[in-house]
């Protein structure tokens, strides 16, 4: 029976040591500067997180650090604890994951939440031409695909063509921080159907996905 752990590759935990080692001096006394790229970065990732990027940057890194370690450490049994609470009406999801394994097990979380999936699909090019067919309330999608295309130029294609609001699921960091401005929000790699269940339920509750 699925435990409601969508397992990825291990090296997806790269990207927060990476963060981690990149920003952490920011902490210390004295804290260490940061390059103009690496200031951007943590500004990017500041904003898709719904956090206030206007503050001194060691501030920002202190709860960024918090929200990206919460997540990635949490593997809760969807069976178990506080069930995530349900989003206001059921929505027509797009699921774009090139790992049939994680995109059989999301989309089984998806469905038993009472939402609508299209998809999943590998590659960018057919979730393109799907978009075309459906009216889709939100996109999941991998920012890494092994097919053809990548989720940054999806997302672009999704937004600017379709009107269509992105969410990341990626353990790309640094991709997302560098497009913040494509997704409204990222679900950090490896994460639970809980994790994805609950960045759903706070886009809707938000009013972001009212288009």
């Amino acid at each position: 029976m699925f435990d409601g752990t969508l397992n990825t590759s291990p090296d997806e935990g790269a990207e927060l040591t990476r963060l981690r080692s990149l920003y952490d001096g920011l902490l210390g006394e004295p804290p260490t500067s940061l390059e103009d790229e690496a200031m951007a970065e943590l500004g990017g990732l500041a904003r898709i997180f719904d956090l206030d990027a206007d503050r001194p940057a060691a501030e920002v890194w202190r709860d960024l650090r918090a929200v990206l370690t919460r997540q990635s450490e949490r593997r809760t049994d969807e069976t178990g604890g506080e069930a995530a609470s349900p989003a206001p009406r059921p929505l027509t999801l797009m699921l774009v994951e090139d790992d049939p394994g994680t995109a059989a097990d999301l989309t089984e979380v998806l469905v038993a939440a009472g939402h609508g999936v299209v998809g999943p699909f590998s590659d960018a090019a057919a979730a393109t031409t799907a978009a075309g067919l459906h009216a889709v309330d939100l996109a999941l999608l991998d920012i890494n695909l092994a097919g053809d295309g990548d989720g940054i130029g999806l997302a672009r294609t999704l937004k600017q063509s379709w009107g269509v609001p992105v969410m990341f699921l990626s353990g790309d960091v640094a991709a997302a921080a560098r497009h913040a401005e494509l997704a409204m929000a990222l679900v950090l790699k490896p994460y639970s159907g809980r994790d994805v269940l609950a960045a759903i339920d706070k886009a809707a509750r938000s009013g972001g996905l009212d288009h």
